[in-house]
């Protein structure tokens, strides 16, 4: 059975952009995971961790996958770690973040995952173009824009262009 999942990139380190590509090509390489949808890349400033980071790019993408939410997970490490990923400062910089934000309907909290991601409904990096990528959307019934609106780093996200 597949399921529909909604997932969070980030990138503040390296070719972001580049990275940011590869990453997508890499989840969806998987024959268990299919691209559904693609936000445009957004360019935030850090929220959290360390002070004196660079900006951050960020988008959602939707995938329909057959995996369970933790071999997702599994999965979505993998993928960080082949983008170089290292997990020594909390909300630090890296080369690469793949969050899961919503698998279906399904909540849960099990110490090693959490789904919706708990922290989602107030990061305008990840609302916004999940807004932009589907006006539908909705997080614990409010629609994704209006959170996003709401959210404290809404005033700091600009669309992100290339080579600018």
């Amino acid at each position: 059975m597949s399921v529909k999942a909604v997932l969070a990139l980030g990138s503040n380190l390296g070719e972001r952009s580049d990275t940011l590509s590869l990453a997508v090509a890499d989840l969806v390489d998987s024959p268990r995971v299919r691209l559904c949808a693609v936000s445009p890349v957004v360019q935030t400033k850090p929220v959290g961790g360390p002070e004196d980071q660079p900006d951050f790019l960020n988008m959602v993408i939707e995938v329909e996958t057959d995996f369970e939410p933790h071999e997702l997970l599994a999965h979505c490490h993998a993928v960080e770690d082949k983008h170089h990923r290292t997990r020594e400062v909390r909300w630090g910089p890296r080369t690469l973040d793949i969050d899961i934000i919503t698998y279906g309907d399904l909540s849960m909290d099990d110490g090693t995952l959490t789904i919706p991601h708990p922290r989602a409904h107030e990061r305008a990096f990840v609302l916004q173009p999940w807004a932009w990528m589907d006006s539908h959307a909705t997080l614990g019934g409010v629609p994704v824009g209006e959170l996003a609106a709401a959210a404290g780093d809404f005033d700091g996200l600009v669309p992100f262009e290339p080579g600018h």
